[in-house]
Protein backbone atom coordinates (compact mmCIF):
# COMPACT_ATOMS: atom_id res chain seq x y z
CA UNK A 1 0.00 0.00 0.00
CA UNK A 2 1.61 3.50 -0.86
CA UNK A 3 0.62 6.67 1.58
CA UNK A 4 -1.93 8.82 1.55
CA UNK A 5 -2.39 11.20 -0.75
CA UNK A 6 -3.14 14.83 0.11
CA UNK A 7 -6.67 15.98 -1.03
CA UNK A 8 -9.18 18.99 -0.14
CA UNK A 9 -9.20 17.64 3.69
CA UNK A 10 -5.32 17.12 4.23
CA UNK A 11 -4.74 20.87 2.86
CA UNK A 12 -8.28 21.96 4.58
CA UNK A 13 -6.14 20.65 7.70
CA UNK A 14 -2.92 22.58 6.95
CA UNK A 15 -4.66 25.99 6.82
CA UNK A 16 -6.29 25.43 10.25
CA UNK A 17 -2.90 25.06 11.56
CA UNK A 18 -1.40 27.45 9.89
CA UNK A 19 -3.79 30.03 11.78
CA UNK A 20 -3.90 28.17 14.91
CA UNK A 21 -0.56 27.34 16.24
CA UNK A 22 1.22 29.90 17.41
CA UNK A 23 3.49 28.55 20.08
CA UNK A 24 6.35 26.97 18.33
CA UNK A 25 7.87 25.21 21.50
CA UNK A 26 5.30 22.31 21.50
CA UNK A 27 5.33 18.50 21.26
CA UNK A 28 3.40 17.42 18.39
CA UNK A 29 1.97 14.10 17.33
CA UNK A 30 1.01 13.81 13.53
CA UNK A 31 -1.80 11.08 14.39
CA UNK A 32 -1.92 8.32 10.73
CA UNK A 33 0.32 10.71 9.27
CA UNK A 34 -0.60 9.10 5.54
CA UNK A 35 1.39 11.42 3.10
CA UNK A 36 3.27 13.66 6.26
CA UNK A 37 1.69 17.23 5.01
CA UNK A 38 0.93 18.30 8.35
CA UNK A 39 4.24 16.99 9.41
CA UNK A 40 5.66 19.40 6.48
CA UNK A 41 3.41 22.16 7.77
CA UNK A 42 4.63 22.28 10.99
CA UNK A 43 8.14 22.13 10.42
CA UNK A 44 7.58 25.35 7.97
CA UNK A 45 5.94 26.93 11.25
CA UNK A 46 9.05 26.52 13.00
CA UNK A 47 8.32 23.72 15.28
CA UNK A 48 11.44 21.70 15.81
CA UNK A 49 11.60 18.11 14.03
CA UNK A 50 12.52 16.88 17.16
CA UNK A 51 9.37 17.59 18.80
CA UNK A 52 7.13 16.05 16.03
CA UNK A 53 6.34 12.62 16.06
CA UNK A 54 4.61 11.21 12.98
CA UNK A 55 2.94 7.99 13.68
CA UNK A 56 1.37 5.30 10.89
CA UNK A 57 0.03 1.66 10.33
CA UNK A 58 2.02 1.76 7.08
CA UNK A 59 5.39 1.93 6.65
CA UNK A 60 5.84 3.22 3.35
CA UNK A 61 3.90 6.46 4.79
CA UNK A 62 6.80 6.53 7.74
CA UNK A 63 9.93 5.64 4.77
CA UNK A 64 8.51 9.27 3.23
CA UNK A 65 8.30 10.66 6.60
CA UNK A 66 11.40 10.08 7.84
CA UNK A 67 13.48 11.64 4.90
CA UNK A 68 12.67 14.66 6.26
CA UNK A 69 14.06 14.37 9.81
CA UNK A 70 10.62 13.59 11.36
CA UNK A 71 10.56 11.25 14.45
CA UNK A 72 8.11 8.03 13.13
CA UNK A 73 6.74 5.16 14.70
CA UNK A 74 4.56 2.70 13.45
CA UNK A 75 1.49 2.34 15.49
CA UNK A 76 -2.18 1.75 15.36
CA UNK A 77 -3.59 4.77 16.72
CA UNK A 78 -1.82 5.13 20.29
CA UNK A 79 -0.54 1.46 20.57
CA UNK A 80 2.63 1.71 20.92
CA UNK A 81 2.95 5.39 21.90
CA UNK A 82 3.23 5.79 25.64
CA UNK A 83 4.41 9.73 25.70
CA UNK A 84 1.66 12.84 26.05
CA UNK A 85 1.73 15.58 23.68
CA UNK A 86 0.93 18.95 23.47
CA UNK A 87 -0.96 18.82 20.23
CA UNK A 88 -2.28 15.71 17.98
CA UNK A 89 -3.38 15.91 14.78
CA UNK A 90 -5.38 13.72 13.26
CA UNK A 91 -6.95 13.37 9.51
CA UNK A 92 -8.19 9.86 10.41
CA UNK A 93 -10.42 7.81 7.60
CA UNK A 94 -13.95 8.98 8.39
CA UNK A 95 -15.72 7.38 5.25
CA UNK A 96 -18.41 4.84 6.38
CA UNK A 97 -17.53 1.59 4.23
CA UNK A 98 -19.47 1.09 0.87
CA UNK A 99 -19.24 -1.03 -2.29
CA UNK A 100 -16.91 1.89 -3.96
CA UNK A 101 -14.81 2.51 -1.03
CA UNK A 102 -13.53 -0.13 1.71
CA UNK A 103 -9.69 1.03 1.53
CA UNK A 104 -8.33 1.38 5.12
CA UNK A 105 -6.62 5.20 4.37
CA UNK A 106 -10.35 6.44 3.50
CA UNK A 107 -12.98 4.33 5.55
CA UNK A 108 -13.36 4.61 9.02
CA UNK A 109 -14.99 0.96 9.75
CA UNK A 110 -18.34 0.39 8.31
CA UNK A 111 -20.19 3.41 9.61
CA UNK A 112 -17.32 5.50 8.73
CA UNK A 113 -16.43 6.62 13.03
CA UNK A 114 -15.11 3.66 14.34
CA UNK A 115 -11.35 4.55 14.19
CA UNK A 116 -12.73 7.85 15.48
CA UNK A 117 -14.31 6.22 18.75
CA UNK A 118 -10.96 4.19 19.22
CA UNK A 119 -8.97 7.67 18.54
CA UNK A 120 -11.24 9.64 21.52
CA UNK A 121 -11.28 6.02 23.64
CA UNK A 122 -7.36 6.81 24.19
CA UNK A 123 -6.91 10.58 23.68
CA UNK A 124 -6.54 11.35 27.01
CA UNK A 125 -4.28 9.31 28.00
CA UNK A 126 -1.67 11.31 25.35
CA UNK A 127 -2.05 14.72 26.10
CA UNK A 128 -0.78 17.52 28.59
CA UNK A 129 -2.79 18.98 31.25
CA UNK A 130 -2.74 21.89 28.54
CA UNK A 131 -2.65 19.88 25.25
CA UNK A 132 -5.48 20.18 22.26
CA UNK A 133 -6.54 17.91 19.65
CA UNK A 134 -7.11 18.71 16.19
CA UNK A 135 -9.53 15.88 14.70
CA UNK A 136 -10.69 15.90 11.40
CA UNK A 137 -14.35 14.66 10.01
CA UNK A 138 -16.62 14.71 7.60
CA UNK A 139 -20.68 15.42 7.10
CA UNK A 140 -20.26 11.84 6.15
CA UNK A 141 -19.01 10.41 9.80
CA UNK A 142 -21.82 10.05 12.22
CA UNK A 143 -21.04 11.90 15.41
CA UNK A 144 -23.13 10.77 18.42
CA UNK A 145 -21.07 7.90 19.35
CA UNK A 146 -17.88 9.85 19.36
CA UNK A 147 -19.24 12.85 21.17
CA UNK A 148 -20.96 11.37 23.84
CA UNK A 149 -17.63 9.37 24.42
CA UNK A 150 -15.42 12.75 24.58
CA UNK A 151 -17.95 13.83 27.20
CA UNK A 152 -17.67 11.11 28.99
CA UNK A 153 -13.69 11.29 29.00
CA UNK A 154 -13.72 14.52 30.36
CA UNK A 155 -13.08 16.50 27.12
CA UNK A 156 -14.47 19.40 25.61
CA UNK A 157 -14.86 19.90 22.13
CA UNK A 158 -15.29 22.84 19.61
CA UNK A 159 -15.43 22.75 15.94
CA UNK A 160 -12.99 25.61 14.93
CA UNK A 161 -13.73 25.32 11.09
CA UNK A 162 -16.33 24.05 8.60
CA UNK A 163 -15.38 23.37 4.82
CA UNK A 164 -17.98 22.90 2.01
CA UNK A 165 -16.66 20.29 -0.84
CA UNK A 166 -18.35 18.32 -3.08
CA UNK A 167 -21.18 16.13 -1.91
CA UNK A 168 -19.73 16.97 1.82
CA UNK A 169 -18.85 19.30 4.26
CA UNK A 170 -15.31 18.64 6.24
CA UNK A 171 -15.01 19.96 10.24
CA UNK A 172 -11.90 20.57 12.00
CA UNK A 173 -12.72 20.20 15.53
CA UNK A 174 -10.28 21.22 18.84
CA UNK A 175 -10.66 18.42 21.60
CA UNK A 176 -9.32 19.66 25.16
CA UNK A 177 -9.03 18.15 28.04
CA UNK A 178 -11.72 20.17 30.61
Amino acid sequence: MAFYNPSEDSYFLTEVLKEKIKDKKIKVLDLGTGSGIQSQTLIELGISKKNILASDINKSALQQVKKWGVNIIESNLFSKIPEKFDLVIFNPPYLPESEFDNEPDTTGGKNGDEVIVEFIKNLPNHLTISGRAFLLTSSLTPEKKWKKLAKEKGLKITKIATKKIFFEELYIWEIEVQ
